[in-house]
């Protein structure tokens, strides 16, 4: 498959809508964060942090939520462009039908199927939603054609 066939989206779009999902993804993964940095406080030496488990796993986290981002704000860019979503409206309506199709199936199983509690659904949920819905409403406010007169 060349890549000539994947749908154009401006780059910045690309590239704010990935900021974006990163806010979201941060609330996530700031317990993980919070932790590492603990640790590095705690190690004698910058060099011995550096060389530790926690900061090679914290750098890996970081790196596949920002590649994992960037590929969502391309997707759905991309579909705002197919879909000729031009009103924020529509934009939340794509953003909601992303979310029921990605998401809703796995929140839906941690609250009757494995019983977890409902506060920290919750989060999640509240950190889906604003990657879904919210970048969608986002990056049709940016603009994410590269010609916007096609």
């Amino acid at each position: 498959m060349s890549l000539h066939y994947l749908p154009p989206v401006k780059p910045s779009a690309i590239a704010l809508g990935t900021i974006f999902n990163q806010t979201a993804e941060i609330a996530i993964l700031s317990p993980l964060f919070g932790q590492t940095y603990q640790r590095a406080k705690a190690a004698n030496t910058k060099e011995e942090f550096l060389r530790s488990k926690e900061a090679s796993s914290a750098a890996v986290a970081w790196g596949t939520t920002a590649v994992g981002s960037a590929l969502q704000s391309y997707g759905v860019g991309a579909l705002i462009n197919a879909t000729g979503t031009l009103s924020y409206k529509g934009a939340a309506y794509l953003g909601s039908l992303i979310f029921f199709a990605t998401s809703a199936p796995s929140f839906l199983a941690q609250v009757f199927s494995e019983k977890r509690p409902l506060d920290t659904v919750g989060v999640a949920l509240a950190a889906k939603l604003f990657e879904t819905v919210g970048l969608s409403v986002f990056l049709t406010w940016w603009g994410t054609r590269t010609n916007p007169f096609t």
